[in-house]
């Protein structure tokens, strides 16, 4: 099975070039904290136990379709320090972009639209992949600034991959529902990278 993880991505670019982020199909995302920092709760047992932060993390996430009513979302994850999800635009009109590089298109019924709660503080409009993220972002930002003494929530930019076809959306849709059974694995648990005697930070 391909590894989906971000790390894959750090030496090198993490876009397409000429590749229009704003049309139809689906996107596989990721947005890590800054310095790798757990703020959103912990793995417990191969289960994800979501703090006060991941919990908002959640709700601004889930909030996404309200703000940009061109998105529709599939499966995600708060993990300790990152969040993996698949974004589908859906509406998108008159975008162009690299022919070599289709996403996969939309299907005639999204695929999952989970329950939403209520307004988030968050709001833009454009409808590319990255003011996406970048909204979300921002709601979790505002709202540790106002409720914790933190200041500085998420590592620069995100990581991105164009799901091109029905396979690799159900590999990447198994990897994100399995990330908290495999975090003794992960490279970014701060424990393992301890016990491996690297530099956490």
């Amino acid at each position: 099975m391909r590894d989906y993880r971000h790390n894959d991505h750090r030496r090198r670019s993490i876009r397409l070039s000429g590749y229009d982020y704003a049309r139809p199909g689906a996107y596989f995302v990721t947005a890590c904290t800054q310095n790798r920092t757990c703020l959103f709760g912990d793995v417990v047992a191969g289960e994800m136990r979501l703090n006060d932060v991941g919990q908002v993390a959640t709700q601004c996430w889930l909030a996404i379709p309200d703000h940009f009513p061109n998105v529709t979302l599939d499966s995600f994850v708060i993990m300790p320090n990152h969040v993996h999800g698949i974004i589908w635009i859906v509406g998108a009109v008159g975008a162009v972009g690299a022919e070599n590089f289709p996403p996969l298109q939309p299907p005639p019924q999204p695929p999952l639209q989970p329950p939403r709660p209520g307004p988030s503080t968050f709001r833009s409009p454009s409808k590319t992949v990255g003011s996406i993220i970048r909204g979300f972002k921002i709601g979790v930002t505002k709202w540790v600034r106002a409720n914790t003494h933190l200041r500085d929530v998420w590592q620069r930019n995100y990581y991105e991959h164009i799901i091109r076809d029905e396979a690799a959306l159900r590999r990447i849709r198994r990897y994100i529902e399995h990330n908290p059974a495999r975090w003794t694995e992960d490279s970014d648990n701060p424990a393992r990278r301890s016990h491996n005697g690297e530099a956490e930070g």
